[in-house]
């Protein structure tokens, strides 16, 4: 048995373990991660005018202040409060060691540019193609993420928010052999799946629904994928995608006031219900 089978199996036990007191336990709702995506040297996705580890930074803050004055009673923890870099291993791990009771990791989405023909050039005699460069600014809406192993045809997401893990230093060693641009890899995550997939769904619908009817937003809805800092988090953990960030309006609605607010007030009253109906007293 290789190396990295064996800590996923430790990995998987422990999940176990942490999962059978969720269940046991007379559960509330005490302690919340909030997670900014990116940072630092890893910016995400890029717009016309800001960053992606900019925006998630802005509205993460937000977010936690909005638990601290409207929710007192619940300690706020954050993976990263400046423009700092965090390994992924690092902040699931803040979460972990915290024995928090919800994971939330804020991110923004985009679309990648595609190549569209402009024209053709003869070669030896043959007709060649020529390329350009276009941007798909028109894709719009959110989504929420929950660990879980996705088809093939899905990895895309999986593979573009796990890629950072290449920048960070000895990545092989802190995620036991993980390859994100290895498919075969992501088997190792399906013994991360655990008991609180049904909880953390309960969670990314209840944000959605939040985005959808009360921000009357474009829900892509709620999607399962091999998430590696999702797969890492004892307890319910949701990555969200709060807009596209290659739309140029939802970029514009995204780094405003007025649509900061709505998305923290989402989230937060998504978490709210969660905690109302789930604490046990």
């Amino acid at each position: 048995m290789s190396q990295r089978v064996k800590t996923s199996i430790v990995l998987l036990v422990s999940l176990i373990y942490t999962s059978v007191a969720f269940s046991q336990s007379h559960y509330k709702v005490r302690t919340i991660v909030i997670d900014a995506g990116h940072g630092g040297r890893k910016p995400g996705a890029r717009g016309a005018i800001s960053y992606e580890k900019d925006i998630a930074l802005e509205v993460a803050l937000k977010l936690g202040k909005k638990f601290e004055e409207d929710m007192p009673g619940v300690k706020v923890l954050y993976t990263r409060k400046k423009d700092v870099d965090v390994d992924f291993y690092k902040r699931a791990e803040i979460a972990n060691d915290a024995k928090a009771d919800i994971f939330i990791s804020i991110h923004c989405n985009s679309m990648p540019d595609h190549r569209v023909i402009t024209g053709y050039s003869k070669k030896r005699g043959k007709k060649v193609p020529i390329y350009k460069s276009s941007k798909n600014t028109s894709t719009r809406g959110t989504e929420t993420f929950v660990a879980g192993m996705h088809r093939i045809n899905e990895q895309d997401v999986a593979i573009r928010e796990n890629a950072d893990i290449k920048l960070e230093k000895n990545y092989k060693q802190n995620y036991d052999g993980y390859d994100p641009g290895d498919p075969e890899t992501f088997i190792i995550l399906s013994l991360f799946k655990n008991k609180f997939r049904d909880k953390s769904m309960e969670l990314a619908k209840l944000i959605q629904h939040n985005y959808s009817k009360v921000d009357h937003r474009l829900s892509r809805g709620i999607k399962e994928q091999g998430i590696l800092i999702l797969q890492r988090c004892g307890m319910p953990a949701v990555l969200t995608e709060i807009g596209f960030i290659s739309n140029p309006e939802e970029e514009r609605y995204m780094n405003s006031a007025k649509g900061q607010a709505e998305i923290v007030h989402s989230i937060f009253n998504a978490v709210k219900t969660y905690k109302k109906e789930n604490e046990l007293n």
